[in-house]
């Protein structure tokens, strides 16, 4: 009962935030995550992939099974001397006993395109985990770097007041307050940029999960994150069962099958049937008006040369699987040790750009203590003010690539979550 009053207040609340889309709400990743798969028709699509291929792997198993047909006609006959109708009636019962192993072979192929579709399924899901998790981590930023910029601009305006002010006492020249006021306006114009930058992450975001493009929110999430990364191994190993790859193998499967399946043709088949037929009508009645007939029947194809070269062609389309699956294992371990190199260098940026702040800050402050005493000139007040700015952001971007760096492992390692494997590891 609690069950079910849940998922009807989840559905109230989703179609309320549909009704009204500029109510605002937080977002958390994981809800990010939930809208993006009840909204992504590419996902969907894999769903009903993998439906149908379950149906023809439920398929592939009818040849295993005996097939029943009937089958009716009438015929009317005209003759100089009369006419009559003859009626035929007949149901035949087949069962294939041998077959070569070409039924085998087809049905272990359905399998392995089943496992394939369930596997491009997964495929899919990773990428749009990965999509999503960027659009979040970016709208975050994007917001962070708005604020960031707000206040440089508070600064830059106050550095704006104190150059006219000291020139108004007429201890500044009018270079001064121009300086500033050339920095003032920038500022404005960083504001009014990093809001449009925003704008756009909110529309990649709200894409992704079935919003409309232009919903603002509040996203329950931080770019400071603890980070725990399992080492280089353990993710390599979890990389070796990415989708792809567990699709590379079971092509190379399909076409281990394949060749038995063309094999099959070089061997006979041999079936079983048992027909009724019943005839009446006739110019005079039939001789054998029912029959029951059982017979078994044997068919062997003796020679036809494709069959050979069909099956040395399916030994080198093995051989070519087996290739593509080790060059796309070495692909994936050269994008985990790169990606990992990357995430180690994009967690090295933080501490350097968290000091350039500190140091940026202590500047800025010295800077314009020593203007307001006359002791500085505008030039450096303003290049300390921009270097700030700079630090400000750079901090932003630092933390926002090593998210990056961490979603970006986590996709090529084929994994929803890197936590998870370090956890593995202690258990």
């Amino acid at each position: 009962m609690r069950h079910i009053y849940h998922v009807v207040l989840y559905i109230f609340m989703v179609s309320f935030l549909i009704i009204y889309p500029g109510t605002s709400y937080s977002l958390t990743l994981d809800e990010a995550l939930t809208l993006a798969k009840e909204s992504i028709p590419s996902y969907k699509a894999s769903l009903f992939s993998v439906r149908s291929s379950e149906a023809l792997y439920d398929a592939s198993l009818s040849p295993y099974l005996p097939t029943l047909d009937a089958s009716t006609f009438q015929k009317h006959t005209y003759t100089s001397g009369a006419d009559f109708t003859t009626r035929y009636y007949d149901v035949t019962l087949s069962y294939t006993l041998f077959d070569g192993g070409n039924r085998w072979a087809n049905r272990h192929i359905a399998r392995l395109n089943f496992n394939i579709s369930r596997e491009y399924l997964r495929e899919n899901l990773l990428a749009l985990a990965y999509n999503v998790k960027v659009a979040f981590y970016s709208v975050i930023a994007f917001k962070e770097t708005v604020a960031q910029r707000k206040i440089q601009l508070e600064d830059a305006q106050k550095d704006y007041e104190i150059a006219e002010g000291r020139y108004n006492f007429g201890v500044a020249k009018l270079s001064d307050v121009l300086q500033a006021s050339v920095r003032f306006e920038q500022a404005k114009l960083d504001v009014i940029q990093a809001e449009g930058d925003l704008k756009n992450a909110l529309s990649d975001l709200n894409s992704l999960i079935g919003r409309p493009l232009d919903s603002d929110y509040h996203l329950e999430g931080s770019l400071d994150l603890n980070i725990n990364l399992p080492d280089r191994e353990q993710i390599a190993h979890a990389a070796l069962q990415r989708p792809d790859i567990k699709q590379s193998e079971d092509t190379y499967k399909i076409a281990e099958y394949t060749k038995s399946l063309t094999a099959s043709a070089l061997f006979p088949t041999l079936s079983a049937q048992a027909s009724y037929l019943k005839t009446s009508g006739g110019l005079s009645g039939s001789i054998f008006p029912e029959e029951k007939v059982a017979s078994l029947t044997a068919t062997w194809n003796l020679f036809e040369l494709k069959n050979y070269f069909s099956l040395k062609s399916s030994r080198f389309e093995q051989d070519v699987a087996m290739e593509k699956l080790s060059d796309l294992k070495r692909q994936v371990l050269l994008e985990i040790n790169k990606a990992y190199e990357d995430f180690l260098t994009a967690a090295n940026t933080i501490p350097v750009a968290q000091q350039r702040l500190r140091t940026a800050e202590h500047n800025f402050s010295q800077a314009r203590g020593e203007y307001q005493v006359g002791k500085g000139d505008i030039l450096s007040l303003v290049l300390a003010e921009r270097t700030l700015a700079d630090a400000r952001e750079e901090l932003i971007i630092s933390k926002l690539n090593l998210l990056l760096s961490k979603v970006l492992l986590e996709n090529i390692a084929g994994v929803e979550n890197l936590e998870l494997l370090t956890a593995q590891k202690k258990e």
